[in-house]
């Protein structure tokens, strides 16, 4: 790349596509990479909520709860296809974490400084009013329920809905491309990377005015391959989450619930399955491939059975699990329990600008403060000028449906397109609520897809396809595991069709039999992580 770009983000993960998103609505000049595919680390294995952290009121992190709580409704807003509201169930027992009293005080504390609006304001329930609402839960010691709103979402797909809405501002985004080095002015100053693309394996520079390093788990390594990895650094934490057949465990409303030694868990009904997560222990192995231990899984299990006990759930029952590690933000001389869930931003020496720390929640308000730094610093060194930030009330891509009122309607008027198509009512609704306003195009994909193949559904082909000419997948696991998340909630699936979704795949990128035989692998590779624990000590927290 011969051009110098004002702002080059590291880490295509939520945090670098909402500085990236950011950075070109404000009119700069961006580019960002991403070593993995894009979310492929933290940001594609979250528990899939963007909550307010209502936890965090009990460590009276006040200002982080009002600041988040609001953000929820802004990404919900601003894409209504990723993002929904999900009920939220709190059980109160004798003896629990959370007593009735503090409950109440506490959601209504939560609702004000949120800004919750009145129709998803908490509501305290009885033991019975509870029990109706999840006849699974314990009904020994139980006081009655907590009953607040937060929001699910797919983080894959909210972080590559984000990167498709900056590329689509003028952005320049490349996944599987990785910093090595940093290149110096004459001053000491950063002024680009040395970057390898590990699907060729060719070297290139890029040159930009500021750098930002937004890469997740990874800070610290590019930190000190900067000389500026000093005073605070992080911690990884490890979180697990289970998938189980509702057949098994027929769970009808979201929990939050508390374990024997006082961790919170959620447990989540989706698409036919029920997700359980997540563990929190300390993790000190390569964060590019966690996975789940025998440790985590019966961890998980001894909170089902503690909270639900009537559901019998073995090993044998859980279909798949994601692992995923957060970077939190440890401080020197400081205790592991004082663990900060922040975000910090950090300038070096040279110049380069780091952002660790943070939660899914926050990313819109976490890029708007980068963004106003790197404004300042370019127009330091450039005089140039720069809009304020614009996300606040931006539609995502996909997300141009008249926000969440307008949803449901801009769902049933398009579905005549789907049907026209040659899709069935519920295919053409399901492409609607999952793609949004790009569901059109989808459309026409299904249309090309009909009769060309025996073993791929023209849903699945169309998804395929979507996922490699608009999202930048390269690999069957950046389709099956991260654009469609089939590898943990359709993990039957996957096995059934992954030789022919390769085969297409391979077709399409004219792939050699070498290059298909290492995806094939890697693909394999993801589903034994997802289905086989490994051996393991925890580090226990």
């Amino acid at each position: 790349m011969n051009k110098k770009f004002d702002v080059l983000v590291i880490g295509g993960g939520i945090t670098g596509a909402g500085i990236a998103l950011d950075a070109a609505t404000r009119g700069m000049e961006v580019a960002l990479v991403e070593m993995q595919d894009f979310s492929a680390g933290t940001s594609s294995r979250s528990t899939k909520l963007v909550h307010g952290g209502l936890r965090y009121l009990k460590q009276f992190e006040v200002k982080m709860v009002a600041e988040v709580g609001k953000e929820r409704e802004v990404v919900y807003e601003n894409g209504p296809h990723v993002t929904t509201p999900e009920w939220m169930l709190l059980p109160l027992h004798q003896g629990g974490t959370f007593g009735k009293f503090s409950t109440n005080i506490g959601l209504r504390v939560y609702d004000f400084l949120a800004g919750v609006k009145k129709s998803e304001r908490r509501k305290m329930l009885s033991k019975d009013e509870t029990l109706s609402k999840e006849p699974l839960i314990k009904k020994d010691g139980l006081k009655g329920g907590g009953y607040y709103v937060e929001y699910r979402t797919d983080d894959s797909r909210l972080t590559v809905e984000v990167l498709k809405k900056a590329v689509d501002n003028g952005a320049t985004a490349i996944n599987y491309t990785k910093v090595e080095n940093f290149l110096y002015d004459k001053n000491g100053k950063v002024e680009g990377v040395e970057v390898r693309n590990l699907i060729e394996g060719t070297v290139y520079p890029i040159y930009a005015n500021t750098i930002v390093n937004a890469t997740g788990p990874w800070v610290d390594t590019l930190r000190t391959i900067d000389g500026s990895k000093k005073g605070k650094t992080l911690q990884l934490t490890k979180g697990v989450h289970l998938v189980i057949d509702q057949s098994v465990f027929p769970l009808k409303q979201a929990i939050y619930f508390d374990t024997p030694d006082g961790r919170m868990v959620f447990a989540i009904p989706r698409d036919g399955k029920t997700y359980v997560g997540t563990t929190d222990t300390f993790y000190s192995d390569n964060p590019i491939h966690p996975s789940m231990s025998k440790e985590d899984r019966d961890y998980i299990l001894g909170a089902i059975k503690f909270m639900f006990p009537s559901v019998s759930v073995s090993a044998e029952d859980v279909e798949s699990s994601w692992a995923g590690v957060r970077p939190l933000i440890l401080e020197d001389g400081k205790d592991p329990s004082e663990i900060s869930r922040k975000d910090e931003i950090w300038e070096s020496e040279s110049k380069l600008i780091t952002i660790a720390g943070g939660k899914l929640t926050g990313y819109r308000k976490m890029a708007e403060t980068v963004v106003n730094l790197v404004a300042s610093r370019l127009q330091e060194k450039t005089e140039k000028t720069f809009k304020k930030c614009m996300t606040k009330s931006l539609p995502i891509s996909g997300g141009e449906v008249g926000g969440s009122k307008g949803f449901s309607t801009y769902i049933k008027d398009i579905v005549v397109k789907g049907i026209n198509a040659g899709l069935s009512n519920e295919g053409a609704e399901k492409i609607a609520t999952l793609y949004g306003s790009n569901a059109p195009i989808l459309y026409e994909l299904v249309k090309e897809s009909i009769g060309s193949s025996e073993k791929l559904t023209p849903i699945v082909l169309s998804r395929i396809r979507y996922a490699m000419e608009y999202e930048f997948a390269m690999t069957p696991t950046d389709v099956l595991l991260r654009r469609t998340g089939m590898l943990l909630f359709d993990i039957d699936k996957v096995q059934e069709i992954k030789e022919a979704v390769i085969e297409y795949m391979a077709d399409y990128f004219n792939w050699s039999e070498e290059r298909k035989k290492i995806l094939s692998a890697e693909l394999e590779e993801e589903i034994q992580k997802a289905t086989v624990p490994i051996e393991g000590n925890l580090i226990k927290k």
